[in-house]
């Protein structure tokens, strides 16, 4: 693995835990997201990962994108480089899992939302203030609405009002919210309720999610139905499963 500028990467029994550290506030600028794409492709190719958890350094989770980077000059590539990032977020193999504190605000607070679920500690902050500064929220104006719906969507990004954490769980995007003495505790009990299965079968359960958010309920249910038949029900590890189930013991998998 490169030698990296603006993370730390651990990787243990099949968690990958990306740590964003640019102090003081992980503030993304354009190398900072260049490194995050790379750094997730890579992971994306491991067989045996089973969840990515996003993590920030210091005060804050991530507090945006450099205000700078917005200039008409450098705009067009901060543009496309935060796209490639969040799109490589979006399209991780594994459930992604921001597990945020501090300010979690602008770009950083798209990135949260751009993971498959948002745990919380209870002085967790989120805001979409680009208003303030003349701006709009290209990715959360996609996003939001799929989360919270229109109406909430427009509030968020047309007052640039800061949430609290338990706001945020009211509205929708954040999942659970955990005390900040217990923060590390409930990000690592929740970790272990997915790390223990099979790595082939947490894709695939991800896949089952995405490829059919969107399609009319008939079709999703005959899609997904059909992926059940012809891909899950041919993979090793689901007879793994149920002979472990028969026989009363831990599932060895086999992760194919």
């Amino acid at each position: 693995m490169a030698e990296l500028s603006f993370h730390k990467i651990d990787i243990e029994n099949g968690v990958a835990r990306v740590t964003f550290a640019r102090p003081r506030h992980n503030v993304f600028n354009i190398g900072m997201m260049n490194e995050f794409t790379r750094e997730m492709a890579s992971l994306a190719a491991d067989a045996d990962l089973r969840c990515v958890v996003l993590l920030g350094d210091g005060a804050s989770w991530c507090a945006g994108v450099e205000v700078g980077d917005h200039r008409p000059e450098t705009a067009p590539e901060m543009i496309a480089v935060f796209n490639r990032m969040l799109e490589q977020i979006e399209n991780m193999p594994v459930p992604t899992i921001a597990a945020v504190h501090g300010a979690c605000l602008g770009g950083g607070m798209e990135a949260a939302i751009a993971c498959d679920i948002i745990i919380a500690s209870e002085k967790a902050v989120f805001g979409q203030p680009e208003i303030k500064l003349a701006f709009f929220p290209p990715y959360a104006a996609v996003r939001l609405p799929e989360l919270v719906g229109p109406a909430r969507a427009i509030e968020i990004c047309t007052t640039g009002k800061r949430y609290t954490a338990e706001e945020a769980r009211a509205l929708g995007f954040v999942s659970r919210v955990a005390p900040v003495e217990a923060f590390e505790e409930t990000v690592n009990t929740f970790v272990d309720e997915i790390r223990f299965s099979s790595p082939l079968i947490i894709r695939l359960n991800k896949a089952a999610v995405r490829r059919h958010t969107g399609l009319e309920r008939a079709e999703a249910v005959r899609r997904v139905s059909d992926m059940f038949l012809n891909e899950l029900m041919k993979t090793e590890d689901v007879r793994e499963g149920i002979a472990s189930f028969e026989e009363r013991r831990r599932p060895v998998w086999k992760n194919r």
